[in-house]
């Protein structure tokens, strides 16, 4: 107990210390070296636990499972962060997350993604996150935590093939940068929905931006947003009438969702550990071949009845048919939400970070003229009244 509180106080800590570096300090060394301590402390020492990502699912669990209790300090890991995001961005992906931090250090030869795909893989995220909500509601187990890809190389242990997939993750961050925290993370759609709240958010430069493009170039995660082009113009009646239609169709994408998600009920219930349990025995029974498995093998030795076991894996079936609706339906939202913001055109007249998916790690810092200018001790009012 006296260490979950400490790690705690050390999580406030670290996220203040990342506000700190991004938004008053300006430092990316700063921001880097503050990645390799919780990188050493939540990663390696503390083996990936308590951690926010996987906590999404405990407090779901609270909510939705009759008995479950989830500890202060889980709690707290799972909203401090989101707390952080509300009031000053992304610093928790910046270098507190040793799931980012580790990517980090492997960002060798970055690519850009093509926007259209970064977006669309994107999605993913959002999938990710509803059907660990689904898992955990229908008695499942804890998705998020099963499959996490770092947590193996963390512990120095796991079976070949978590270690062969988190492996792969970094060695796809060499030329895709953070491939898990960009596409993957579902704690990431939250923090995207906050930081787009936040109350204070890193900017790129402290002063004036002259458009010099070396902020756009020098990100690996494609998160700034360019001036809108003042030559573009488009008839107010155009922008409108596509709005009208896209908005539209959202009720009717999440419609199709939510008769989607029932068609998916039947195979994903076969994660459920009943049900593939289920499946194992009677396909035993029918081929006449006992004890295959160990699951099987033990389920005979307890002396619980067939039907019994049946009987549980049908009720589980008919759970993941009926909450499958509305992972359908939270997925058709997203979708046409997503192509509504896409329509949406917002005027810019400087590069800026898009608030949701910047990560507030700081390495556009070392590229802007103006930073550099404003280290010296020279503000652009200043230099003007130098001319």
């Amino acid at each position: 107990m006296l260490v979950e509180h400490m790690d705690v106080l050390l999580l406030v800590a670290a996220l203040s210390m990342a506000s700190f570096l991004a938004l008053k300090k300006r430092s990316r060394i700063g921001m880097f070296w503050l990645g390799v301590v919780c990188l050493g402390y939540f990663g390696f020492w503390r083996e990936g636990c308590i951690c926010p990502v996987g906590s999404t699912q405990n407090i779901v669990a609270a909510f939705s499972v009759p008995g479950y209790a989830v500890s202060i300090s889980v709690v707290a890991f799972f909203f401090i962060p989101l707390l952080f995001s509300l009031l000053f961005g992304r610093v928790f992906c910046a270098a507190v997350c040793p799931l980012g931090a580790i990517q980090d250090m492997v960002i060798l030869h970055p690519v850009r993604v093509p926007r259209p795909l970064s977006r669309a893989l994107g999605v993913i995220a959002y999938a990710y996150l509803g059907l660990a909500v689904l898992f955990v509601i229908n008695g499942a187990g804890f998705i998020i935590c099963r499959y996490d890809p770092f947590v193996p190389l963390f512990r120095l242990s796991g079976t070949p093939q978590m270690l062969f997939l988190g492996a792969s993750f970094l060695v796809i961050g060499i030329f895709v940068a953070r491939p898990y925290c960009r596409f993957v993370c579902p704690y990431g759609v939250l923090l995207n929905w906050t930081s787009k709240l936040s109350r204070r958010h890193l900017t790129i430069t402290p002063d004036d931006c002259i458009q010099c493009k070396l902020c756009e170039d020098s990100c690996p995660f494609d998160t700034i947003l360019a001036p809108t082009d003042s030559h573009y113009r488009e008839t107010e009646g155009v922008a409108r009438r596509r709005l009208s239609i896209l908005l539209a169709a959202v009720p009717v994408i999440a419609l199709l969702g939510y008769l989607a998600g029932g068609q998916l009920g039947r195979p994903l219930a076969r994660f459920h550990p009943t049900v593939a349990l289920a499946e194992s025995v009677l396909e035993e029974d029918a081929s006449g071949k006992i004890d295959e498995t160990i699951e099987t093998e033990t389920f005979r030795a307890s002396g619980e009845s067939v039907g019994v076991l049946r009987k549980n894996a049908i009720d589980a079936r008919s759970g993941f048919k009926r909450t499958g609706h509305f992972l359908g339906l939270f997925f058709g939202l997203v979708i046409g939400c997503k192509l509504v913001s896409l329509s949406v055109r917002r005027s810019r007249t400087d590069y800026v970070p898009d608030r949701g998916t910047c990560l507030s790690c700081g390495r556009c810092f070392a590229y802007c003229p103006e930073e550099l200018e404003g280290r010296k001790g020279l503000t652009n009012k200043e230099r003007m009244k130098g001319c």
